[in-house]
């Protein structure tokens, strides 16, 4: 079955940055859209950025400018590079092929 591991989640100072990973097995990254979600605890899940399988990208308005999804097909990994971090972007992060598979999702938490 298809399974996406995310990883690269912890605790970084307003202002920091972090790097993303989600491995994808049994799924190829390059022929699917490859999405990032975050859910922030009394939140609906919302779409943070996607590429898709032509390398099209889309980000959400908070985050564009910061953000940066990429993908590596010889690793079948895709990243989410976070920079200038703030506050408001502490949530869970979730990896998502074509909004049919999910991964586990990995805490990102951004505070002083």
């Amino acid at each position: 079955q298809v399974q996406l591991v995310e990883s690269g989640g912890g605790l970084v100072q307003p202002g920091g940055s972090l790097r993303l990973s989600c491995a994808a097995s049994r799924i190829f990254v390059s022929g699917n859209s490859m999405g990032w979600y975050r859910q922030a605890p009394g939140r609906e899940r919302e779409l943070v950025a996607l590429i898709t399988m032509y390398g099209t990208t889309k980000y959400a308005d908070s985050v564009k400018g910061r953000f940066t999804i990429s993908r590596d097909n010889a690793k079948n990994t895709v990243y989410l590079q976070m920079n200038s971090l703030k506050p408001e972007d502490t949530a869970v992060y979730y990896c998502t092929v074509a909004n049919t598979y999910w991964g586990q999702g990995t805490q990102v938490t951004v505070s002083s």
